[in-house]
């Protein structure tokens, strides 16, 4: 399965342990507008946290669990990161999640990242559906999925946990529409 996927101006890869000073620095630079849809980004975000977290993307990517990538500018700039997790197989569908840092936000990295890792769900993991589940206030995030083409389906109540407290979630879901439905 290829590592490396690429989707316009940008490239799409699993981080490495070089990513992660570049990685810390844009979670710490973002963390006004990460940290109240994702609890884990905090002001003192440091690299050992990162290089945890890349190991655990790397355990989940070898039990094909989670494929989560950073997203590069063709330079190597990291800007985000994005990912397929939380894989239901019997029904063939997952989450869909990314994110950008605050001072590269709006370049189109988000829809994107949207637009490869459909292509790599639909085509490398056969999946027939994808969600991309976002905090109801998260405004930004929700323009992202509809510039997307996700279609929203509902406002789902406590469907996530936010800072430990139960929080509504807008649920927009993209289809393989060559997928057989009907078998």
């Amino acid at each position: 399965m290829n590592e490396q996927l690429t989707f316009g101006e940008f490239i799409f890869r699993p981080f490495t342990s070089d990513d992660a000073t570049a990685f810390a620095l844009a979670v710490r630079e973002s963390c006004a507008s990460l940290a109240p849809w994702m609890p884990w980004a905090h002001p003192s975000y440091s690299e050992t946290e990162a290089l945890t977290w890349f190991q655990s993307c790397q355990e989940e990517r070898t039990k094909a669990t989670a494929y989560e990538f950073g997203i590069f500018t063709k330079n190597g700039e990291l800007l985000g990161g994005c990912g397929l997790n939380q894989f239901n197989f019997a029904h063939r569908f997952c989450n869909l999640g990314y994110w950008v840092r605050q001072s590269r936000q709006r370049l189109g990295a988000a829809t994107s990242a949207v637009a490869v890792l459909s292509d790599f769900a639909f085509h490398q993991l056969k999946l027939a559906r994808i969600e991309i589940v976002i905090a109801e206030k998260n405004i930004a995030s929700r323009g992202v999925a509809k510039k997307s083409g996700a279609i929203f389906e509902c406002l789902a109540r406590n469907r996530l946990l936010l800072h430990g407290k139960p929080a509504s979630a807008h649920v927009f879901s993209i289809s393989n529409e060559s997928f057989e439905t009907n078998p």
